[in-house]
């Protein structure tokens, strides 16, 4: 039972008292940071509400082919499907099966390499919640309840969400839907009206250490250092274990822009905001978040706290002598301009105008004290 959970032992026990005191809702939200485990949570709890009523545990539980469960998620166009064709889970379900049985700490990049389309932005369209709403309207094939497991509910396109809504006001027989979110505040507030939000913490370091060294028979020290660099992310320490060849190109262009806005060269900052306007929009995104995880790390190292720095050795190594820059007098604009420039990559802004922009604001930014 909850056996591929790292930690989040009070979620555990808050899922499993539901079911003893028969208080369980037709739907339930898991809201968390990314590798907190949240889809890790929803499919071993899927596998105990499959294996309720006295129905015994299977090789298609374990496998993840039960018939009552199913699974919603972002979906992208591909040049084979024709033009009047709404990508609905179905399309993927091959691809993300084999994604599901590697493990269930994955993201959103990982997804989006498994369906061939790392350059796209995936949505869950209108077709999937009517694809959703015929197999719910079948009865359980096991005489139990039948799980709807949705992953990132807040990528449904707005046709899709009010369909949803519909099934969540009127919920088929013996059915329970777990939604798995990250970004709850982009979803309709009907919807989030509709569910019990349980609120899934970053995994305590505590979990993370001993999980490295039972899982991947880790020294104690390895692991320690390892399980503070996570930042509460399970995702994030099997990255550390292995070269992370993204993780360097941005910190390549984090310090690229860094020495270029200090220098004021402004034909070569143009150049670097038109490298990473090439990139999808994706890895733009990640970007972003890299850079504003290594702004406040280097704000974090002018305090000389060893134990509240979450850096690799490189970038400790540029942080010596760059920290500095990094003040009371900008971390807030800083961050603010970052926190902008996602959302307006996320929102389809041109990319080039955006980056050209930070940069040129990194030359203001970086002489405040």
């Amino acid at each position: 039972m909850f056996e591929q959970v790292i930690g989040q032992h009070d979620i555990q026990q808050r899922l499993m008292q539901l079911v003893s005191e028969e208080r369980l809702p037709h739907a339930i939200m898991l809201c968390g940071p990314q590798g907190a485990g949240k889809m890790a949570l929803a499919i071993d709890f899927a596998k105990v509400l499959l294996t309720a009523n006295g129905q015994k545990p299977s090789a298609m539980v374990d496998k993840l082919e039960h018939p009552d469960l199913h699974f919603t998620y972002p979906t992208i166009k591909l040049p084979s499907m024709s033009a009047e064709h709404k990508p609905v889970s179905d399309d993927f379900a091959t691809q993300w099966h084999e994604l599901l049985m590697a493990g269930p700490y994955f993201t959103m990049t990982d997804w989006l390499e498994q369906m061939g389309g790392e350059n796209q932005q995936a949505i869950i369209t209108a077709g999937e919640s009517d694809a959703l709403l015929r197999k719910l309207s079948l009865k359980s094939s096991q005489g139990g309840y039948k799980v709807s497991i949705i992953w990132l509910p807040e990528r449904m396109n707005i046709e899709c969400a009010n369909k949803i809504l519909k099934l969540l006001e009127e919920p088929p027989s013996q059915t329970i839907f777990i939604m798995v979110c990250e970004e709850p505040e982009k979803l309709l507030e009907t919807i989030r009206s509709r569910v019990q939000r349980i609120d899934v913490r970053r995994i305590d370091n505590d979990s993370i250490c001993q999980a490295l060294k039972e899982r991947r028979g880790l020294s104690d020290d390895i692991a320690q250092r390892i399980s503070r660099m996570a930042n509460g992310s399970w995702r994030q320490a099997m990255e550390l274990l292995t070269t992370d060849t993204e993780n360097e190109l941005f910190l390549d262009l984090f310090q690229a822009l860094m020495r270029l806005a200090y220098q004021r060269k402004v034909k070569e900052l143009k150049q670097w905001s038109e490298q990473l306007a090439s990139m999808g929009r994706e890895r733009q995104k990640r970007f972003l978040t890299y850079f504003l995880r290594l702004v406040r790390e280097n704000f974090m190292y002018n305090f000389q706290q060893e134990e509240i720095c979450y850096m690799s050795q490189r970038e400790e190594d540029f942080a010596r002598n760059f920290a500095r820059f990094i003040n009371e007098a900008n971390i807030l604009p800083i961050t603010e301009l970052i926190d902008r420039n996602i959302r307006d990559i996320g929102q389809n802004a041109n990319a080039k105008i955006v980056f050209f922009d930070m940069a040129l604001q990194m030359i203001v930014l970086l002489i405040q004290k």
